[in-house]
């Protein structure tokens, strides 16, 4: 098995976990949040910087790589570690979201998802084991099995024929998979009916996958109703495995999940807000291209001790941003990166010291007022 998953505590306070994922490129600590680098970069930075601040895992996508470049010539360069200069680990999706996200340029079939590209309008197919020879290919530490995410709201009976696929689908990709030094995750699905997920979950842990992400969650529901699905859905999966759950990365929501049990993150959401101006602080978020910061020769956040906050003034970055150069959204992007990163040692921390629903409290008393 490419990956070895150890389960060190749990919180008494919480029940949250506390482990680490060793993986052929390193050690990751966990729980975790992992930046996205989509098109093999998280914008606007360098591996250097990521390093720098922390980061042990970074995500890539699958569609976009297979598009462009394609998935041959980053084989070509030696695989994604090499194309892209990183060192660390790397976990690859399986492009499913982003198929599904096409609506009316993709058509499902059973052998899998005919599509037309966001890019130039070709004709592209992938299915169950084209997904997995893309990511062998790109040669990822971990890989995700191909399946359907439906939006919400979903239809009841649609919600189990796209479950009952992905089922299937996930049968095909552990078939197909064969290289050892990647691990191959299943995804839970079911929308937002418990006992689909109940469904979804046995089905996908009698297949023996190393670790199960939960899909289909944060795709435009409200909250509570994530946070009841997550609970109910990860008394299914097995204590010995990681958990991933796929497309979350506000803070209030990591920390949601990490009480309800899962190990690992991600989201494009901390890179996409910093290019519009928003950067998160220890009271809250601010938007600092907004005009009252025009005059203001303070860090982003005085408790920081980032490479933005230690150089640059909001002012400044302010300046950035509305004149269009570059930096200020590689100076805001280092910042939010950094700060959830530091937000899940933290996390971590308190896992350890059995203290995170203390933890939780002393957070939101600070950063949602």
């Amino acid at each position: 098995m490419a990956i070895n998953f150890t389960l060190i505590k749990e919180c008494k306070q919480s029940g949250a976990r506390l482990g680490r994922l060793d993986t052929p490129h390193g050690r990751v600590n966990t729980p975790v949040f992992m930046p996205v680098g989509t098109q093999a970069t998280v914008k606007t930075m360098t591996p250097e910087e990521l390093k720098d601040i922390g980061v042990e895992i970074i995500l890539s996508n699958t569609y976009h790589l297979y598009l462009r470049p394609g998935h041959e010539i980053i084989s070509g360069a030696g695989g994604l570690h090499k194309f892209m200069n990183w060192d660390r680990t790397i976990l690859t999706d399986s492009g499913g979201f982003q198929i599904f996200s096409l609506n009316a340029l993709r058509q499902i079939k059973e052998e899998g998802v005919y599509f037309t590209s966001h890019i130039d309008g070709s004709q592209h197919f992938i299915g169950p084991e084209e997904a997995l020879n893309i990511q062998n290919h790109l040669g990822a530490d971990i890989i995700m099995a191909f399946d359907e995410c439906v939006a919400y709201p979903a239809d009841y009976d649609y919600a189990k024929t796209a479950l009952k696929r992905t089922t299937r689908w996930a049968k095909r990709c552990k078939e197909y998979h064969k290289r050892e030094d990647q691990s191959l995750f299943g995804i839970v699905q079911g929308s937002m009916y418990k006992d689909l997920r109940e469904l979804s979950a046995r089905e996908l842990t009698e297949l023996d996958f190393p670790g199960y992400a939960i899909g289909g969650l944060s795709v435009g529901e409200p909250k509570d109703i994530m946070y009841d699905i997550l609970e109910h859905t990860i008394h299914f999966l097995p204590q010995d495995k990681p958990r991933y759950l796929m497309g979350v990365g506000t803070p209030d929501c990591l920390i949601e999940g990490v009480i309800r049990g899962v190990d690992m993150f991600d989201c494009v959401w901390p890179t996409r807000v910093a290019r519009n101006g928003t950067v998160m602080t220890g009271r809250g978020r601010i938007i600092v291209r907004d005009a009252k910061y025009k005059k203001d020769f303070s860090p982003l956040d005085e408790n920081c001790d980032c490479y933005t906050c230690r150089n640059y003034t909001r002012s400044y970055i302010r300046h950035l941003i509305k004149a269009k150069e570059v930096l200020g959204i590689r100076l805001t992007t280092i910042h939010n990166i950094h700060f959830l990163i530091k937000l899940m040692k933290e996390v971590r921390q308190a896992i350890q010291e059995d203290r995170l629903l203390d933890f939780r409290k002393e957070f939101y008393n600070n950063y949602l007022n």
